[in-house]
């Protein structure tokens, strides 16, 4: 019966001991550590990327602590799976034992969903564990987020992967070559139930190569184009560009490209940045921009991929200038503080007699007709009088 349970079940750590990676949580010194050692044990967020650890964790301090644990999944469970839970822990309580209730995917349920835990998270009747990849600032109802604590999981290494799956080649007793397995830790990109789920596809395979483990992995890059990595990646493009890295940015472009992004977002990105950090440094750069979105709209992906390439190396090595954007935030303040302020008399247009008669136009000068071709007349409103935004 054992061996039927899949690779990553049967290597599923029992305990903190046994637990492969996330030293700052923990390790010797790690924050989940402490919290147990503690002997009070909060309700806590438990925040990161798909299979690093987060119900495992879950699991293990539910033993660690003798605790009654349930668990919910956010995506097929609702009220009356939580009734049952509630009905429950208050049972539990009676009887002076802890109940965890480890609720996965949490941010999928809707603010009326977790305002129903409130009240048994205030009064201990359960300690909530929930577990999220997206980010708990934006998904975990301020209330409930106000009475855990959030936990941040890294995404495991490369290190940690290979551990694991040096102990998935034990557990199978294949034979696999280590820098076979290294590679197979390197296209798991952090995920350690894929690469062990992987290694068992590879346990029905003879002389295991690149080749092999390609063939067995197929594994897609992982990129939500709606979700806080999209956000995340293209301000990494933006501030690689700033720093004048066209290297780095051209490597995030690859990935969200790769990751089935629609181009046209890339480069109206990229028009803006033409704008707003090189500006007048450099105004080919908008213009070069412009024609790639062009470009872009003409013949598409993939032919247009080294369009944006070429753009992006060339806004990454240009001078660099913000005077623009800065500018216009000057001016949208004045806006906002001053309201709509008139336009002075002398600049505005007499087309009627009687517009002329009470002042329109009056002292007007006429650039072209000045010596130097430039007046010294005042531009502005009289409140904003010899205002400088650049």
């Amino acid at each position: 019966m054992q061996q039927s349970k899949p690779l990553a079940e049967r290597l599923r750590p029992k305990s903190l001991n046994e637990f492969i990676g996330q030293e700052s949580l923990v390790g010797r010194e790690g924050l989940v550590t402490k919290i147990l050692a503690s002997g009070e044990l909060p309700s806590m967020i438990f925040w990161g990327p798909p299979a690093c650890g987060k119900t495992t964790l879950a699991r293990i301090i539910a033993t660690e602590t003798d605790s009654d644990f349930r668990t919910l999944s956010a995506v097929i469970d609702g009220k009356e799976a939580l009734k049952k839970v509630l009905a429950t822990a208050e049972s539990n309580d009676l009887l002076q034992r802890q109940t965890i209730l480890f609720i996965d995917e949490i941010h999928r349920w809707n603010k009326a969903q977790q305002d129903a835990l409130l009240p048994y998270v205030e009064d201990g009747t359960i300690i909530l564990l929930g577990a999220t990849t997206e980010n708990p600032s934006f998904t975990i109802n301020s209330a409930l987020l106000s009475r855990s604590r959030v936990l941040v999981f890294e995404m495991p290494s490369l290190e940690d992967v290979t551990r694991a799956l040096t102990n998935g080649k034990k557990e199978l007793g294949i034979k696999i070559k280590k820098k076979d397995l290294e590679y197979l830790a390197a296209v798991s990109d952090g995920d350690i139930r894929f690469g062990l789920n992987t290694l068992e596809v590879l346990a029905g395979f003879e002389n295991i190569d690149k080749s092999i483990i390609d063939q067995a992995a197929q594994k897609s890059i992982n990129y939500d184009r709606n979700g806080e990595e999209h956000y995340n990646i293209i301000s990494a493009v933006h501030k690689s560009l700033r720093s004048s890295n066209p290297d780095a940015a051209l490597y995030w472009v690859a990935r969200m490209l790769r990751g089935g992004e629609d181009p046209r977002y890339i480069v109206r990105r990229l028009v803006r940045f033409a704008s707003e950090d090189i500006g007048n440094a450099n105004p080919n750069a908008l213009l070069l921009a412009n024609e790639v979105f062009t470009t872009v709209e003409r013949i598409g992906m993939p032919e247009c991929a080294v369009a944006i390439a070429q753009l992006v190396q060339y806004l990454g090595n240009s001078p660099k200038s913000n005077a623009a954007y800065v500018a216009l935030k000057a001016a949208y303040a004045d806006v906002d503080q001053h309201g709509m302020l008139p336009v002075p008399m002398h600049f505005r247009n007499a087309s009627t007699k009687l517009m002329k008669d009470i002042g329109y136009g009056k002292g007007y000068e006429y650039d072209h007709n000045v010596e130097g071709g430039k007046s010294s007349q005042e531009c502005f409103p009289h409140k904003l009088k010899d205002m400088r935004y650049y």
